[in-house]
C-alpha cells in the first residue's frame, strides 16, 4: 500500500486512455487499489433494480468508476499547466506537498 501524491479535491487531468486531456476534481481516493474517482472521467452505465424502501428507482445509472492514479497528472492550480507532486520540508518543521514545476505548496 503506497502512499499516493494526488488527494481529494486536487484537479486533474487525464494523461491516457479514452478520456485523454479531461480535467476534473477528485472526489474520492482508493490507496490500497492506487485509483481515484475523478468527477465526470471514466464513466460506466449501472443496471440497476428499483427498490422502494431506498427511494431507488431502476434503469440504467451513469456515474464514475475508478481510475488508475498513472494515467492522471495534476494540474496546478497557479499556472493551470500539469506538474508532477514532490515533497518538501518547511521551515516550521512540517511537511508539505509541492508543485515540482513552479515550487507552490499544495494544501
Amino acid at each position: 500500500m503506497a502512499k499516493l501524491k494526488i488527494k481529494k479535491d486536487d484537479t486533474v487531468m487525464v494523461i491516457t486512455g479514452r478520456d485523454r486531456g479531461v480535467r476534473g476534481k477528485v472526489m474520492r481516493v482508493f490507496p490500497a487499489t492506487g485509483s481515484v474517482i475523478v468527477e465526470g472521467v471514466n464513466m460506466i452505465k449501472r443496471h440497476t433494480k428499483p427498490n422502494p424502501q431506498q427511494q431507488i428507482k431502476g434503469g440504467v445509472v451513469e456515474k464514475e468508476a475508478p481510475i488508475q492514479v498513472s494515467k492522471l497528472m495534476l494540474v496546478c492550480p497557479e499556472s493551470g499547466k500539469l506538474s508532477r507532486v514532490g515533497r518538501k520540508r518547511l521551515d516550521d518543521g512540517t511537511g508539505a506537498r509541492v508543485v515540482k514545476r513552479s515550487g507552490a505548496v499544495l494544501s
